[in-house]
């Protein structure tokens, strides 16, 4: 039976659907396209982008003292957030050929582009790349997590979770043993890796 809450799930699922419409729109309002994995803009739009682009001794005189200071702090989590992005990359190499889920694509994760806007700087772009990275890996580490939490405990909590993974709403309800029972083993087969034709293709 479909509870209300699964219906929830299900409507914030259409809307995540919506936003990726948007983000198609967005494209053809600011002119660019996406040619063999790279962001094309046209010319006279690229000509406007480097007018607009901000020097560095002016950028640094504007920036406050306060953003200058807290940049090392904010920097020294390049070494933990790379070392998350090498544990668990290991993790689901081995734990999920061993479960039988199938192996998350990490660059459909961490995706790293906004370099290429001609109206940053290097400064700008460097902390462009740097938070496309470091939020690319938690959003990946996330999925890699997601599929292991379907796959061994797919009970949805008790108490109100703000902003579950896109795994969740399937989860069984908190306190529904027979569903849960019921859910597991197809939970876990849903994560198993889609059958390849005969021609190799998925």
């Amino acid at each position: 039976m479909v509870s209300r809450l699964d219906g929830l799930l299900e409507h914030i699922a259409r809307l995540e659907r919506d936003v990726e419409v948007e983000l198609n729109r967005a494209r053809a309002q600011w002119r660019y396209r996406i040619d063999r994995g790279r962001v094309r803009f046209e010319q006279d739009v690229r000509v406007a982008h480097l007018r607009l682009k901000q020097g560095i001794p002016r950028f640094l005189r504007e920036s406050s003292v306060r953003n200058l200071l807290s940049a090392p702090v904010i920097y020294s989590m390049i070494a933990p957030i790379a070392l998350l992005d090498l544990w668990i990359t290991v993790y689901q190499a081995i734990g999920f050929r061993l479960y039988g889920i199938s192996l998350v694509r990490r660059s459909d994760y961490i995706v790293i582009d906004r370099q290429h806007l001609a109206y940053l700087n290097w400064i700008e772009k460097v902390n462009c790349v740097y938070c496309g990275y470091s939020n690319g890996v938690f959003a990946y580490a996330r999925e890699i997590a997601g599929r292991t939490e379907q796959y061994w405990c797919p009970i949805r909590h008790a108490k109100r979770l703000r902003a579950p993974h896109s795994h969740y709403r399937n989860f069984s309800d908190y306190g529904d043993a027979e569903g849960y029972r019921r859910q597991l083993l197809p939970l876990r087969r849903d994560l198993r890796p889609a059958p390849r034709s005969k021609g190799g293709e998925p």
